[in-house]
């Protein structure tokens, strides 16, 4: 008795029974989206927010591009629009690169599928979202405003799509190259430094938006939308334009410009995937242990060279250490340094500051002494193993305190030589270097003080708190009693100063710089000698602050 072989299935019935891999990949993003959204009630309120937020945003934008249609100023705007478009998407991964799950390439390595489909897969999932929605109805808004006749019509039908999948392919490309690096711990650092980038970028808009209102308006940004112009995906914008006034051949050529940018960056992504699937990571490499335990104490050796011996030394290399290595403790240190210098020297360079604005990174990197040892958290319990009197506790704290003036010092000097410099201030430094030296050791007095009664905790699990809940008010009383007591420290040498320049003594002016180091150091000396008691006497209700969360 024979039995009869099932007939072999055809490629259309295999094609008919498995899915377009595009489709998967389009319902994996939506139940990601909706299963994320089912998980908090704060994060479903946050999406509805964005949401309305983006909606309001797009009616108000296109009721903006309607009104601009036609005006001299239209192209200008509309390009340099597309163009700052372009850098929020590329630069959005860096520094969210937990915002969206579909952006880690390397869940998918496991899976057996091939780099053309996939990337044509995961470029039209991402498609699906607020942000590219968004980024179409600005991009429609900018062919609504530039399109004239029938050939501007056509250019911006084919414009629109190029802008948007442009912008797509260049965050997914940017995504798929670094992605080693946004899962890794110096990824995080990216993401806990965005704020940092967002208050950075923030002066930046209005030294910008200050200059643009004396220099005469939008007309004075056409040189550089000319050159933004020929920059994809901006450069489709332009074609409208450009087609509209007549030019078929120029806006043929940028319109050229951004298929081939997109075809480009699909090549990428298709690179980085293939190098991402079949290349091994840090991880699967074996380092030579023999290599790194020298390259460790070298570069331990080098640094203890440069400090004191004893406990001073090691504290002091424990510090620096958390400045480069911590999180939460590097982005408080490059926001101090980075506003520190941008405030005085835009004032100046705007005609508008004072040299006395310097003594802003005074104040900025004197806060970095409050809380002392929340940075520590609950590793604080291996410091207080260390502390058993009044003189070790102060050992502690001298050693941090040296540790932050081995850059606040030299910074702060550096910082009001270029205030003045900008400013054409000589005769003014030796006043302004004293005034912000005693602020300095004002708050470095004031922050031991606060760091020994006021103590509380980071969290590390989020990086956008920086106090755990409950301890907002010890916070408060921390930083703002403290910036009110240094301001009162501080009133002999404010005092001295406006005397003297009242009194027409100008010639005397210079006994400000020792005399306001002279008086910063003692009271680094005083609050120091003030806080080391009390740091020993509370040492338990310190620790139980610093680990709470």
């Amino acid at each position: 008795m024979t039995t009869a072989t099932p007939p072999a299935p055809t490629a259309t019935a295999a094609a008919v029974a498995s899915p377009s891999l595009t489709s998967v990949f389009v319902r994996l993003k939506l139940s990601l989206l909706r299963n994320g959204l089912k998980q908090s009630g704060s994060r479903t309120a946050a999406y509805v927010v964005s949401i309305v937020f983006s909606a309001l945003l797009a009616v108000v934008m296109l009721f903006a591009f309607v009104l601009m249609r036609g005006h001299t100023a239209a192209p200008t705007v509309t390009v340099l629009l597309a163009g700052v478009i372009a850098l929020s998407w590329t630069v959005m991964p860096l520094f969210v690169p937990s915002g969206d799950e579909t952006l880690d390439p390397s869940r998918l390595v496991m899976l057996p599928l091939r780099p053309r489909p996939l990337v044509r897969a995961l470029l039209v999932a991402s498609l699906v979202g607020v942000g590219p929605l968004l980024t179409t109805i600005l991009a429609v808004g900018a062919g609504l405003a530039l399109a004239v006749g029938a050939a501007g019509t056509a250019v911006a039908a084919l414009a629109v799509p190029l802008v948007v999948l442009t912008c797509v392919a260049l965050s997914r490309s940017v995504a798929a190259a670094n992605i080693r690096l946004l899962t890794s711990r110096k990824g995080r650092d990216l993401a806990v430094l965005s704020g940092l980038v967002i208050a950075v970028g923030m002066q930046f808009v209005n030294f910008g938006a200050q200059r643009l209102g004396r220099a005469g308006g939008v007309s004075s940004l056409e040189p550089a939308a000319e050159v933004v112009g020929w920059l994809p995906p901006a450069s489709a914008v332009s074609a409208i334009d450009a087609a509209g006034d007549g030019d078929y051949a120029i806006a043929a050529v940028k319109l050229v410009l951004t298929a081939a940018a997109v075809l480009g960056l699909l090549y990428w992504w298709q690179h980085s995937l293939v190098r991402l699937m079949t290349e091994p990571d840090g991880s699967t490499i074996g380092a030579s242990p023999d290599a790194g335990a020298k390259d460790t104490s070298a570069s331990s050796g080098r640094l203890g060279r440069l400090l004191p011996g004893g406990r001073t030394g090691t504290v002091m290399e424990r510090s620096l250490r958390y400045i480069w290595r911590d999180p939460k403790t590097k982005s408080a240190w490059v926001t101090s340094l980075a506003i520190g210098a941008i405030v005085p020297l835009f004032n100046a360079l705007q005609g508008t500051g004072s040299i006395y604005f310097a003594c802003f990174a005074s104040g900025m990197l004197g806060m970095l002494m409050y809380n002392q040892f929340g940075q520590d958290t609950s590793a604080f319990w291996m410091v207080a193993q260390t502390i058993a009197t009044p003189a070790d506790a102060y050992a502690e704290l001298r050693a941090r305190a040296l540790a932050l003036l081995t850059i606040t010092v030299p910074y702060t000097a550096l910082v009001t030589t270029a205030t003045a410099a900008v400013l054409g201030r000589w005769d003014r430094l030796p006043e302004a270097l004293g005034v912000a030296f005693a602020l300095l050791g004002a708050m470095m007095s004031t922050g031991a003080f606060a760091s020994a009664n006021f103590p509380y905790s980071i969290p590390q699990d989020s990086a956008y708190k920086n106090v755990a809940p409950g301890q907002g008010g010890l916070a408060w009383i921390s930083i703002f009693g403290g910036m009110l007591a240094s301001a009162l420290l501080c009133a002999p040498v404010i005092g001295l100063t406006l005397f003297l320049h009242l009194a027409d003594h100008e010639s005397l002016l210079w006994v400000l710089l020792p005399g306001g180091v002279l008086y910063g150091a003692l009271l680094v000396q005083g609050g120091l000698k003030l806080a080391a008691p009390r740091v020993a006497g509370r040492l338990p209700e310190i620790l139980a602050a610093v680990s709470k969360g």
